[in-house]
């Protein structure tokens, strides 16, 4: 049997178990080299999405050389650098999990092309989603627009088990050479920021594992309800490691119908939203434009503003709009780099219709500041919020942010814990978003808060009339 290594391409899939392109490399008994490139999709990441992978390939680069391994990092185009190391290494196979978004796939494709014309094996794997995106279909042999017929399409199918991770990782007799991940400097970007957001990232496959273990203890029997509840702990905050996939999408199903199997309520809402993740990429492979355009195509009519330099875009980024439970949210995802789900609804919907702004300049925002993004999941919570995505919320439906401040934060425990200005002693929380923003925002907890750039009531009249107005 050939013992000429097998390069294992690592993605966004930053784990030991449930990776089977890494336990399909390590069961031939031959030397694995696992490989992260840095190519066009990791330069194009924004600010917070680039420094979080740089924080989860080094907790990898660690648990590779636990197993005696370690992780070769390589800059350039994909092709480029996967044919330079088969030269350097005599590796005769190459192996790698699957992307969907536009970008990988057409990379993707190019590479496995070119591989395969050198006479290497070349395989992909399942493993960043629980269904392929094709593999799910209407009785018309089409792809779902609405998630409730994609839920009962798939809520019976069969997950497999996840894998374990391997016992051992055969090591070439001569490793290859690495760049470092101080030279690539991904977190450059973020500043001063970086020291702030650090504290509340929960960093690599131990650390999601033990997430989803407490999640499932812990909080799973009332997601149904405390999901919505703004100021609790009553989600599993797993988006972030499954953003890179330090945790596979598998271990979470299984986690889900274990819990309900023993009865916990929430666990069905809970599998539904893992699936509701499934349904987003579903929508990106099967219509791209998702990604950049309005996917009702007759919204592109709409006299959405696109001027990012107007008075109430910057206030709606710098969280500075006067609504409250905005603002709060806007200075949670500054601080940690992720917001409440209920609270990115609120934001979108005060951005896209209170103040009758492109979705795209949200949708921008929060490619730069989510240390949880994920293009699809973004893409859709954009477009189904501004009435114009597929299965979206009605186009007429405008969020009340203050009516929604009253029935998920109550007792204002939220607002308070994010906004410093108004609190004689405001909690380390609120004070320290004015420690990861740009000096030259010149803004300071001591400052008066603002006035609503536009209240509530005005923004849902000028919503409403303009959808009235519309002529589509």
């Amino acid at each position: 049997m050939s013992q000429a290594p097998i390069l294992v391409w690592i993605r966004r899939d930053l784990r030991l178990t449930d990776h089977a392109a890494l336990t399909q490399a390590a069961g031939t008994g031959r030397p694995v080299i696992p490989v992260f490139i840095r190519d066009h999709t990791v330069d194009a990441l924004g600010a917070a999405p680039k420094w979080r992978l740089g924080l989860g390939l080094d907790a990898y680069a660690q648990a590779l050389k636990d197993k005696g391994s370690r992780l070769i990092l390589r800059a350039g185009p994909a092709r480029e650098v996967l044919e330079a190391l088969v030269d350097e290494t005599g590796a005769d196979t190459v192996l790698w999990q699957r992307a969907y978004d536009p970008a990988s796939v057409e990379r993707d494709t190019a590479v496995k092309g070119a591989l395969k014309d050198r006479g290497l094996k070349v395989e992909s794997f399942l493993g960043h989603l629980l269904f392929e995106p094709w593999t799910v279909e209407t009785k018309q042999g089409g792809y779902y627009k609405v998630y409730s017929p994609y839920w009962r399409a798939v809520q019976g199918r069969e997950v497999a088990q996840p894998l374990t991770a391997p016992s051992s990782l055969k090591s070439p007799e001569t490793w290859p050479g690495s760049d470092t991940l101080e030279d690539w400097q991904l977190g450059a970007e973020m500043r001063r920021g970086a020291a702030i957001c650090a504290p509340y990232q929960q960093v690599g496959e131990a650390a999601a594992q033990q997430r989803l273990a407490s999640f499932a203890r812990d909080a799973i029997a009332d997601y149904k309800t405390g999901r919505n509840m703004v100021a609790i702990d009553g989600c599993s905050m797993l988006s972030e490691n499954l953003s890179l996939g330090e945790i596979s999408p598998a271990q979470c199903w299984h986690a889900g119908q274990r819990a309900m199997q023993a009865g916990k309520d929430g666990a069905e809402t809970w599998v539904k939203e893992l699936v509701w993740r499934d349904f987003a990429w579903h929508l990106l492979w099967h219509t791209p434009h998702i990604l950049d355009s309005n996917w009702r195509e007759d919204w592109r009519a709409f006299p959405w503003n696109e001027d990012e330099r107007r008075v109430e875009v910057i206030a709606w980024k710098r969280a500075r709009t006067g609504i409250p439970f905005v603002d709060a949210a806007m200075r949670e995802m500054y601080v940690t780099g992720r917001m409440h789900n209920r609270a990115r609804m609120i934001v979108a919907s005060y951005l896209t219709k209170h103040l009758m702004c492109h979705w795209r300049i949200g949708q921008a925002w929060f490619d730069d500041c989510l240390t949880d993004w994920d293009p699809a999941s973004n893409a859709l919570g954009w477009q189904w919020t501004a009435g114009c995505g597929p299965d979206a919320a009605p186009y007429f439906r405008v969020f009340n942010p203050i009516t929604q401040r009253e029935k998920f934060d109550p007792d204002c425990a939220y607002v308070n814990r994010w906004i410093a200005e108004g609190q004689r002693n405001p909690p380390a929380t609120a004070q320290s978003y004015f420690d990861a923003i740009p000096e030259r925002w010149a803004m300071r907890a001591q400052d008066d808060y603002p006035p609503p750039v536009v209240t509530a009531e005005d923004g849902r009249k000028a919503a409403l009339d303009a959808y009235e107005n519309r002529d589509f």
